[in-house]
């Protein structure tokens, strides 16, 4: 049991965890606590394997500095990051609170940043957690091992190490959490992008089943891989090295270098794109597998069959999810016909999923048709389906929309992909989503901001976010804009088109596939 340090007048907060005595500092009336190790580094005879407990350390650690990324991807500069960071104790936690001692019974939030399974660390500073944490919760950031250390499937390796991670961070909180001024019996696991998805993740993961209370869901990525595709992925990363896919083989090449080579497979995927199918179009080479054991189900098979039914749900997207992205792969403002029927042909719900797209938008021209199906099967549905399977099965379920046009770029991406972080943060003016928002924060987005801080932190104390649980017959969400308002789900069009989907795990699509015994797809 955690108990917290005696903490005179004037000096820094120091707490004592399951390895020892911590000693953070003080910002801005908050006691912050950063780089506390969670798990032992995996590396050495520990490379690839699931993370394991944390050994003690004597006297008190320094608790002031990030701890180093996990390895990355190249990009956005992240592996450069990660290059630039010494130690490798890359499983970390970061800890912010408003009342750093026992029986405060504060509600706490769990951050899992997205990043495409790729990239990702909890110290960028668009995730410090001060200015939710001066709204009255405890916020934890952690690390979690991504692409290839973290989602590479092949011999001699557990499925899923980036989701066992996230798994051991969440124990680490069940077991300290309360020495921070927080109550383990209120925790909510809040995620963006590839974070959303790990959140859905884990309310169908077994082993995460009482770890968390409510859960957030912001941009669900709906990418799951059965192992088959996995394992022909992480084929194709250790053939870039000339290797066996296999952990003898891997754990002695240099962790950048094995970055590296996702990344290569990543930048040729459309190369097997008659093999991987949407994963490859859209170059997403790592995603949580479906391996029936650490995952036995997607999410929204696990929540229909009652897996989160005890866990209060919200969940929503932005109303142009994937205007960024289009604006990255330098095709905004430049779909041709052909790119827009390319994508409702992979996307889409169906073989008859373009003309069903130009029935029900006919005055869609190719860019809108391009962003529509794209931000439909990558994010809004699979965030939709998430909320009404929770419905479905008798669990509780908020859905919101974010429809403010951005300022920022020049106001033409819109309500696009990641400016739901800074908006929840509250970090207007810092980190690389901020800059959606335009220079020197304007009052509206101040005023947003606000209300969905409001917002997620009522749904962190009690369940209730302060509109109606989404049901099957009203539908109603929360659209969040300049004048917030609830209203049936604004996207009817789209929720019809793909009403009979399954998002089921995506499978190797190649000829000659034999399938794992016991493995399930749904």
């Amino acid at each position: 049991m955690s108990v917290a340090a005696s903490e005179p007048s004037g000096e820094l907060p120091a707490v004592r965890v399951a390895g020892g005595l911590v000693r953070g500092c003080r910002e801005a009336g908050v006691a912050v606590f950063r780089g506390i190790p969670f798990a032992e580094p995996p590396v050495g005879a520990l490379r690839f394997a699931a993370p394991r407990p944390v050994r003690g350390w004597d006297g008190v650690r320094p608790a002031v500095s990030y701890g180093p990324p996990p390895p990355q991807g190249g990009h956005f500069g992240m592996d450069a990051l990660a290059a630039d960071a010494a130690g490798d104790d890359w499983l970390t936690v970061n800890v912010w609170s408003p009342d750093p001692g026992p029986g405060a019974g504060l509600p706490v939030m769990v951050w899992i940043q997205g990043g495409a399974y790729s990239i990702g660390t909890s110290g960028l500073p668009e995730y410090d957690g001060g200015r939710l944490a001066r709204d009255g919760v405890v916020v934890v950031t952690f690390n979690y091992r991504v692409g290839l250390e973290g989602y590479g499937l092949f011999e001699g390796a557990p499925a899923n190490r980036g989701l066992l991670d996230q798994i051991a961070a969440l124990e680490w909180v069940r077991e300290n959490i309360g020495a921070f001024g927080g109550d383990p019996g209120r925790v909510t696991v809040f995620g963006q992008s590839a974070g959303a998805g790990s959140v859905a993740a884990l309310l169908g993961a077994g082993r995460a089943a009482g770890l968390f209370r409510r859960a957030v869901a912001q941009s669900v990525q709906g990418t799951f891989f059965t192992p088959e595709l996995a394992a022909d992925i992480a084929g194709a990363c250790a053939a870039e090295l000339g290797l066996r896919p296999t952990a003898a083989d891997l754990s002695g090449v240099d962790p950048a270098r094995l970055a590296a080579a996702g990344d290569a497979i990543g930048a040729k995927a459309g190369q097997w794109a008659d093999r991987w199918g949407p994963a490859a179009h859209r170059a997403i080479p790592f995603s949580p597998v479906v391996d029936g054991e650490s995952l036995a189900a997607t999410p929204w098979r696990a929540l229909a069959d009652g897996a989160g039914r005890d866990v209060d749900l919200l969940v929503g997207h932005t109303r142009h999810e994937t205007r960024l992205l289009a604006a990255l792969d330098g095709v905004l403002g430049q779909v041709t016909p052909e790119q827009a029927e390319a994508a409702l042909r992979v996307y889409g719900p169906g073989p008859d999923a373009a003309l069903r797209y130009r029935e029900a938008f006919p005055d869609a021209g190719p860019e809108e048709l391009y962003e529509l199906v794209c931000s439909d099967w990558l994010f809004r549905m699979p965030s939709l389906h998430l909320a009404e399977a929770q419905a479905a099965a008798g669990g509780r379920a908020h859905v919101y929309e974010l429809a403010w046009a951005a300022p920022g770029m020049g106001g033409t991406l819109g309500a696009c992909h990641g400016l739901d972080v800074p908006l929840v943060f509250g970090n207007l003016d810092r980190g690389r989503p901020a800059v959606l928002i335009g220079e020197g924060p304007n009052p509206e987005a101040e005023e947003l901001s606000a209300r969905m801080r409001a917002a997620w932190t009522a749904f962190a104390a009690g369940g209730d976010p302060g509109w109606p649980a989404y049901d099957p017959g009203r539908r109603a969400v929360l659209l969040l804009d300049t004048g917030p308002a609830v209203a049936a789900y604004p996207e009817e069009a789209s929720r019809r088109l793909w009403r009979d989907h399954a998002f089921r795990a995506l499978p190797l699509v190649g000829r000659h596939v034999v399938r794992e015994a016991g493995a399930r797809d749904e």
